[in-house]
């Protein structure tokens, strides 16, 4: 098997290979039985870790060598976990992106990641050729399952590499780039995080300790970055059956099937997702006693949803909420157990909502509202205990830059010259309390600025949101900056009576009332179906709930 190298995120897998070479790394389905019971395919951590040293000496054969963006196209799948294990292996660098993020947005991405090598299915490459994907800079294609115009299968290009081929694991620095992730874009276009070998190695190491996950434990990762960390972690990933780019639309039939077919321990989910399968668990009476905990993250994670999910869990299990962000995560974390007993009730009163303290090793701070870049680190910049202010933070698994975007990392860092680094100003405000604790009170892009004051987006809605007939709230400004008309959209329950609106309407006037910081919201405005992220589906689109309540009023 492999060699290890010092920092080279890959150096994981052919670690664990050795530790445990036949336990399962990998389940993947594989269609159904006569019985309609879903089939899986296994791989044992050896079969990963020597499919990956296959792979990546087949593509150095084609051409891709260390430091090659390499644009990566493909399903989670057993292809997808040896193909990025294998490039991390090469020293390339695969270039991740949401399929779902919008053909405009994929288009700018690719042109600005300007990879040589493009990997996909057929379908990525029809929509490559279609619409031109990286046209200007692409030298070599491969695809994953049949040609489809130009370049080579990477069934074709194994074909010439024997079954037992060795590859020797890059010796990869920290600082060296390992990966360029795409943000979500739930407030602009999205933007390309550079991801060096530290920073993985560093988000592995986290997980682990903050989550005290061992080897041998088995993962459901419902989010395909983070089925990436189950190998290195020495868990097995067992990929569920689902349409990873609609986490909301969730069977939450086969999410239960999975869990309890591989006695799953641990899981990760979008809110959205761990609402949906909550929601089934509390109607049939579904208890999950192998699971350990889940880990949801992507926004904020109403109590009720944590509530429902949390009944089918055994005594000591949590439903965790790492705060973070693509460019830096985990920050925070916090589970269940404490937002239900205590924090959730501040949330209530339009407090933020609690995410816990910050990790190990990441030091985290709060400074002052401002949208202007900031180019050096001075103490004087920080704020208080519990004044709300935008959140700053600085460790080994923040990123330090985006690629092609000066404008975007002059914005987003702040170099620290005393200390050698770089604080991520993470575009959410908040403030910490005097336990230490870190309260989120919305994105700064998302903050309602009137003539005589700031609305929060979190502290608002999360006042308005304790309305039984509210499924969610959306509170966003009409107008310019500084002369903002505070407007609050609603989303309501499934199956609420919509002959109650003008009711529904006045109870929630009476409900603001009752709290100073929404006591001067006014307008109410009905929605159907909240715009939301591609990528969790729970992220509210605020920028379109605007547009959509301006044209309303007018």
């Amino acid at each position: 098997m492999s060699q290890t190298a010092s920092a080279n995120v890959a150096a994981h897998l052919p670690k664990m290979a050795r530790l445990q070479p036949e336990i399962p790394a990998i389940f993947i389905p594989q269609g159904r039985d006569a019985q309609q019971q879903t089939l899986y395919a296994k791989y044992t951590f050896a079969e990963l870790d020597q499919e990956s040293d296959r792979m990546a000496a087949a593509l150095e054969a084609t051409g891709v060598k260390r430091g090659v963006r390499t644009v990566l196209m493909v399903p989670p799948g057993f292809e997808f976990f040896a193909l990025t294990f294998a490039l991390f292996k090469i020293g390339a660098v695969p270039v991740l992106v949401d399929p779902g993020m919008g053909v405009k947005n994929l288009k700018t991405c690719l042109a600005e990641a300007q990879p040589e090598v493009f990997i996909g299915i057929p379908k990525a490459h029809l929509a490559r050729l279609l619409l031109g994907w990286g046209k200007p800079t692409v030298k070599t294609l491969l695809t994953v399952g049949k040609r489809f115009w130009g370049g080579s299968t990477l069934d074709k290009i194994l074909s010439r590499i024997p079954k037992d081929q060795q590859y020797q694991t890059a010796q990869t620095s920290d600082d060296e780039t390992a990966a360029i992730l795409f943000t979500s874009g739930s407030t602009g276009v999205p933007k390309g995080a550079v991801y060096s070998h530290g920073n993985f190695s560093a988000q592995v190491e986290m997980l682990r300790q903050v989550y005290d996950i061992r080897p041998g434990e088995i993962d459901l990762p419902t989010f395909p970055l983070f089925a990436l960390f189950a190998p290195a972690l020495g868990m097995t990933s067992v990929v569920p059956e689902m349409d990873f780019t609609r986490p909301a639309d969730v069977d939450p039939v086969k999410i239960i099937a999975a869990i309890e077919k591989f006695q799953i321990t641990t899981m990760f989910g979008s809110p959205a997702l761990i609402n949906k399968v909550g929601r089934y668990g509390e109607k049939n009476n579904i208890q999950l006693t192998s699971l350990k905990r889940a880990i949801s993250a992507g926004a904020p994670v109403p109590a009720g949803v944590l509530q429902r999910f949390t009944t089918m869990l055994s005594d000591g299990a949590q439903v965790f909420t790492p705060y973070g962000a693509t460019e830096a995560l985990p920050v925070c974390s916090i589970g269940s157990a404490e937002i239900l007993s205590e924090t959730r009730h501040a949330t209530d009163r339009g407090k933020g909502v609690c995410v816990g303290k910050p990790v190990p090793n990441i030091q985290l701070e709060i400074i002052a509202i401002s949208d202007a870049p900031i180019g050096a680190w001075d103490d004087g910049l920080k704020l208080g205990i519990g004044e709300i202010g935008e959140i700053v933070v600085k460790g080994p698994q923040v990123t330090q830059s985006y690629f092609n975007r000066e404008e975007s990392t002059a914005l987003g860092k702040i170099a620290d010259r005393e200390n050698p680094g770089f604080y991520h100003r993470m575009g959410d405000l908040g403030y910490r309390d005097d336990q230490g604790r870190v309260w989120f009170c919305g994105r700064k892009a998302h903050r309602v600025v009137s003539t005589e004051t700031t609305y929060f987006t979190i502290p608002c809605e999360a006042i308005f949101n304790t309305h039984p007939d509210v499924f969610r709230t959306a509170l966003v400004g009409v107008g310019e900056l500084g002369n903002q008309r505070p407007v609050l959209c609603i989303e309501l329950e499934q199956g609420a009576d919509t002959s109650r609106l003008e009711k529904i309407h006045q109870e929630l006037i009476v409900i603001g009332a009752g709290h100073e910081v929404t006591r001067q919201i006014k307008t109410f405005l009905f929605h159907p179906e909240f715009p939301v992220d591609i990528r969790h589906n729970a992220k509210i689109f605020r920028e379109k709930l605007a547009v959509w309540a301006e044209e309303k009023l007018s």
